[in-house]
C-alpha cells in the first residue's frame, strides 16, 4: 500500500486530488495540511511513503517543510506540486531534497504517474522542465545548499531569529551565513541582501 500525505494551501485542490486518487486501491490519503507546519505533524505521525508538497504555503512553506522532512524521514519521498516551473524555485525543492517536481495544470494523471513513480524510489519531473539544464547551471552557483534555503527565507522577510527557529539553528550561526552571502554576492550590506533576496525568490 502507498500511504500519501498531501500539503497544499488550496483545499478544493486537495479535494480533487483526494477524490481522483481513491479509486486507486493501493493508494491511502493518510492526511492532508494547508501549510508546512501541519504537513510536518501528519508525516512525523504517520510516516508515508509519498508526500505530495506545494512550495507557497503559510506558516511554513514547501521548500522549508521538505528540508525538515528529508532530515529526519531519508526514506520518505517529497513530490513538489505547485505552479512555479522558474529555475530558481525548481532548484530550491531538489536542494531541500525533493525527488520529483510537477506542475499544477498537469492533469490528474500525471499526479497519479508521479506518486507510483516515487513510490518505486524513483525520480520524476514534468515534462515541461529542462532538469538537466537545470543542473548545469546549478553547479555554477556561489550559493551553498543551507545559505540558499535562508535567501529564501530572508526574501519572506523573516528575521534571523526566526529563520534560526525555523531550521533548528542558532541565531548566531544565521547571522554568519548572512556575512557570508553578503561576501559571496558582494553586496554592501542586509539591505542589499534583502533586495537581492526578494528578487531571487521564484519570480513571486
Amino acid at each position: 500500500m502507498i500511504t500519501v500525505a498531501i500539503a497544499e494551501d488550496h483545499q478544493a485542490l486537495i479535494d480533487g486530488i483526494i477524490s481522483y486518487l481513491e479509486y486507486e486501491d493501493d493508494i491511502t490519503i493518510v492526511g492532508h495540511a494547508n501549510h508546512g507546519k501541519g504537513l510536518l505533524e501528519i508525516v512525523r505521525k504517520k510516516k508515508p511513503k509519498v508526500v505530495v508538497c506545494d512550495i507557497r504555503m503559510p506558516i511554513m512553506d514547501g521548500v522549508v517543510a521538505t528540508r525538515h522532512i528529508k532530515k529526519e524521514f531519508p526514506h520518505i519521498n517529497v513530490l513538489a506540486f505547485t505552479m512555479f516551473d522558474q529555475d530558481k524555485a525548481v532548484q530550491q525543492m531538489l536542494d531541500a531534497g525533493a525527488t520529483g517536481y510537477i506542475l499544477k495544470n498537469s492533469p490528474l494523471k500525471v499526479v497519479l504517474e508521479a506518486i507510483y513513480t516515487l513510490a518505486d524510489n524513483k525520480t520524476y519531473y514534468d515534462a515541461k522542465l529542462n532538469i538537466d539544464q537545470l543542473s548545469k547551471n546549478s553547479s555554477e552557483s556561489i550559493l551553498s545548499r543551507r545559505e540558499k534555503e535562508i535567501l529564501a527565507l530572508i526574501a519572506q522577510r523573516k528575521t534571523s531569529k526566526e529563520i534560526a527557529g525555523l531550521l533548528f539553528i542558532s541565531k548566531a550561526t544565521i547571522d554568519t551565513h548572512r556575512k557570508n552571502m553578503i561576501q559571496k554576492l558582494n553586496l554592501k550590506g542586509a539591505n542589499e541582501l534583502l533586495g537581492y533576496a526578494i528578487e531571487q525568490k521564484y519570480a513571486f
